[in-house]
């Protein structure tokens, strides 16, 4: 069966699945460190769910014979405060960019393709909610692969394979691999000309 990629909203279950622990405790990431890291551990499943409750929610969430696989998180650049307030990533425009920032994928998924289908599934989501360009902050892998932990920004080939272009340099690494800006841009919104008026 081809896997299908659904928004997260209304399935924070799911997603708990994918990104939580089993100890609320036990410093699972739960999405939040680019978000808001402020959030205490034990609060993070609480935030995460008021996320799931609204549109357009945290992200989207790959499915594989109906059972959640993986999860890439996708949302408006200004939603995410350590972004806003980065060093290493640059701004590149005012618009504010969807910015794809985290994959997971369950090990029994792995090496399928999934991030390739979730990172199409995170873009469809953007362009569903207005979005005029989307970005991703991925990793410069030479040709070589990444552990399982710094490859969660996903790979340059991933993205360029998507229709991203190389937009900047960045001054952030990830697994000591240089990480680009990426850039896809989605076309000019209904309404508006080229020039913006």
């Amino acid at each position: 069966m081809t896997p299908d990629v659904r928004p997260a909203v209304g399935r924070f279950d799911d997603l708990a699945a994918v990104v939580g622990t089993r100890r609320p405790d036990a410093g699972g990431c739960w999405c939040m460190s680019y978000r808001d890291s402020r959030v205490p551990n034990l609060e993070r499943p609480a935030a995460v769910r008021a996320l799931c409750a609204a549109e357009p929610g945290p992200g989207v969430l790959a499915y594989v014979d109906d059972e959640v696989a993986g999860w890439c998180s996708v949302a408006p650049r200004s939603t995410y405060r350590r972004l806003m307030r980065s060093r290493t990533i640059p701004f590149l425009d005012e618009r504010d960019a969807w910015s794809v920032v985290c994959f997971v994928v369950r090990p029994p998924y792995r090496r399928r393709g999934l991030m390739h289908v979730l990172l199409a599934g995170a873009v469809e989501h953007a362009r569903a909610h207005g979005a005029q360009v989307v970005e991703g902050y991925p990793a410069e892998t030479g040709g070589t692969r990444l552990d399982v932990v710094s490859g969660y920004v996903g790979t340059v080939e991933l993205f360029e394979a998507a229709g991203f272009h190389r937009a900047a340099p960045t001054a952030a690494h990830s697994g000591h691999r240089e990480r680009w800006l990426m850039r896809r841009e989605l076309g000019v919104p209904a309404g508006t000309t080229d020039g913006g008026t």
